[in-house]
């Protein structure tokens, strides 16, 4: 760094501004490539990060790194000048360069450009992690590897600028929401915006971020989802909504799991879980065929195919598959004793419904890697879905599980205010008890429900996780940008 300053300085003297306000770029690298027979001998400007450079007495060849990949630049003494050959090896890797030029093919057939002029466009003052390779004893040894994941997730700026396949990963990314988006729309669907700052918190069971509104004076919490809001749309007259939402869960971080995550929620009329378990299925095939050319993917080592049918096990049906124990008739105390014989740790405040998750999720969930749904939960564990319409003590809700995890959860809506004000009564009995994840009472959303909100299936689905499941990714940190990191020891 002490020598890049000092080459700063340097040109600042020459009357160089190191860090100019525009180029004018006219082509990008795989434009170029793709279209030489077009381009050869043209004038073209290009820009980039210097990656590679190869000084050859009065010449020299560079890669420069833009957004669509490298291009090789071929820099000779005298095209460019004394002057301006002097200032060219003064430059870093890590540079930012523009360079207009010809476009040409080298004797060795990789497609160039003869720069006939060249601009710092900013000076690069940290040296690049540039991977570097040597042959030891008939072995290749790779060495200054950007590979520490601590460090790439800390710096992502880096990380996307040394390791190309990282970029990809995102531009997946921005294609699955694009191919969500579009299905949806051509479906009849509304995109909406809802509140992220909420004076009641609800809709999932999570810890809330909590701040406080100083023109109020009064307490306000980030959302943990924005399902009580998307339903009052429905009770409105919208009758198929959506909205890809940035929630935010007061809760420890793991592969799985970062406190900020975007969710897609989705809410449709006078439908049930039944059609949404169909309307699941299509989705998930569109994405995967749109972004990938194919609904068989590939996750931690395990084929998946997306394409419909999926298999469906009742909640109850899949512990028993995997476990040998039928828990559809035991209450509390006989669920502990159960729990305990499989060796799944519960804690006091737990209910019913919690056990039974966590013997679900201790026993079930980890074994299913084809796309499962798995439907009709306890009512304890589903305090917004309506009551199965057969089945005493359970409610209609289904969640897909793939590769051993759920990526969405889904209702048919609970829709009377009545049922709906003593589960949010028992939800409070449980916080009471200590479980500081059961939902509020919100009292506005019951007189939203007085007005009538029709039959509604509902939906929500992780974005992060179907972005880790398309792109075979192992972490949820690979899949966000910039997650939430501990605080960096300096």
């Amino acid at each position: 760094m002490k020598v890049r300053f000092e080459k700063l300085n340097r040109l600042r003297e020459l009357g160089i501004n190191p860090y100019p306000y525009e180029y004018p770029q006219t082509h990008k690298s795989r434009e170029i490539k793709e279209n030489f027979e077009k381009l050869e001998k043209q004038i073209v400007s290009v820009a980039g990060r210097m990656m590679t450079v190869r000084l050859m007495g009065k010449a020299a060849f560079c890669d420069i790194q833009d957004e669509q990949g490298r291009i090789q630049i071929y820099v000779r003494k005298n095209e460019i000048g004394e002057q301006d050959f002097e200032i060219f090896k003064m430059l870093d890797i890590g540079d930012l360069v523009g360079f207009k030029g010809e476009v040409f093919k080298t004797r060795t057939g990789e497609i160039s450009v003869f720069a006939r002029e060249f601009k710092l466009l900013a000076k690069s003052l940290r040296p690049l992690p540039i991977v570097k390779e040597k042959e030891e004893d008939g072995k290749r040894i790779v060495y200054d590897q950007f590979a520490d994941k601590e460090m790439r997730y800390r710096q992502r700026y880096v990380d996307l600028i040394v390791n190309p396949e990282v970029k990809e990963v995102f531009v997946k990314r921005t294609q699955i929401i694009r191919a969500i988006r579009a299905f949806l729309d051509e479906r009849g669907f509304l995109e909406v915006e809802t509140p992220i700052l909420q004076p009641i918190y609800g809709g999932a069971t999570a810890r809330p971020f909590v701040t406080h509104h100083n023109a109020l004076d009064r307490k306000l919490y980030l959302r943990i989802a924005n399902e009580l809001y998307l339903k009052r749309l429905i009770v409105g007259g919208f009758e198929r909504v959506y909205e890809f939402a940035k929630d935010f869960r007061n809760e420890g971080m793991d592969r799985f799991h970062n406190p900020e995550f975007t969710l897609l929620e989705l809410y449709v009329a006078y439908k049930d879980y039944k059609w949404m378990m169909d309307f699941v299925e299509q989705l998930f095939a569109h994405v995967a065929q749109t972004v990938l050319g194919t609904t068989k993917i590939r996750f931690s080592g395990h084929e998946i195919d997306l394409s419909p049918p999926w298999q469906r096990l009742t909640m109850y049906e899949a512990i028993e598959k995997f476990t040998g124990v039928n828990i559809s008739d035991m209450d509390e105390k006989q669920l502990r004793e159960v729990a305990e014989k499989l060796k799944v740790e519960v804690t006091p405040e737990m209910g019913s419904g919690k056990i039974i998750d966590e013997i679900f999720g201790e026993h079930v969930e980890p074994k299913l890697i084809q796309p499962t749904f798995i439907y009709d939960y306890p009512i304890e564990m589903s305090p917004l879905a309506k009551k199965h319409r057969e089945k005493s003590g359970l409610v209609e809700r289904f969640e897909p599980i793939i590769a051993g995890k759920e990526v969405a959860n889904a209702f048919s809506e609970l829709n009377d205010p009545i049922d709906q004000k003593e589960r949010f009564l028992e939800q409070l009995k449980l916080r009471e008890r200590g479980d500081e994840e059961a939902q509020m009472m919100d009292e506005d959303y019951i007189r939203a429900l007085e007005y009538g909100m029709p039959p509604t299936a509902g939906l929500g689905i992780g974005i992060d996780r179907l972005v880790m499941l398309i792109t075979d990714q192992p972490s949820i940190r690979d899949v966000i940008l910039f997650p939430q990191m501990r605080p960096e020891n300096k």
